[in-house]
């Protein structure tokens, strides 16, 4: 497993706040990137998260989803799926570059650059403890919670 510092950014996000990793410091931090608000596995994924956000919390973990969707897009998505966390908005692909989850996919047979879905669990101390790329989203929550709860 990594020990590796997490790359640290700041973005905006949900309910008018501003994300900093570093000020996450002392929880755990599951950080869920996903290509689009309101499509099909976004949406799936979300709800995922949304449902075992209670056990998360328990394990003393906070969770994030971020795209490069903009607020008003986040703040829509969030109430319509009723997200209990917040979303971060990463329009310019600062925390995508940082964390390397731009790639290109085909998309109707021609080629568009896009986020992979990825998800990371950042440790009490700031440390990257697991990653998962290229996320298939049936189970993946309960998987990332499972993992949560060895830290």
């Amino acid at each position: 497993m990594p020990a590796d510092t997490a790359p640290d950014f700041t973005l905006p996000a949900t309910s008018g706040l501003e994300f900093s990793l570093a000020a996450q410091r002392g929880k755990t931090v599951v950080l869920y990137f996903y290509p689009k608000d309101s499509t099909p596995g976004c949406t799936t994924e979300s709800k995922d998260f949304r449902d075992l956000h209670e056990d998360f919390l328990a394990a003393g973990a906070v969770i994030f989803g971020i795209s490069r969707d903009g607020l008003k897009s986040h703040e829509n998505f969030r109430t319509k799926q009723a997200l209990p966390f917040e979303l971060i908005s990463d329009k310019d692909e600062t925390a995508c570059e940082l964390y390397g989850v731009m790639k290109l996919k085909n998309m109707y047979g021609k080629q568009v650059r896009g986020i992979e879905r990825s998800t990371f669990v950042i440790d009490r101390d700031g440390r990257l403890a697991r990653e998962w790329r290229g996320v298939k989203v049936p189970g993946h929550a309960a998987e990332v919670l499972a993992f949560v709860k060895t830290l």
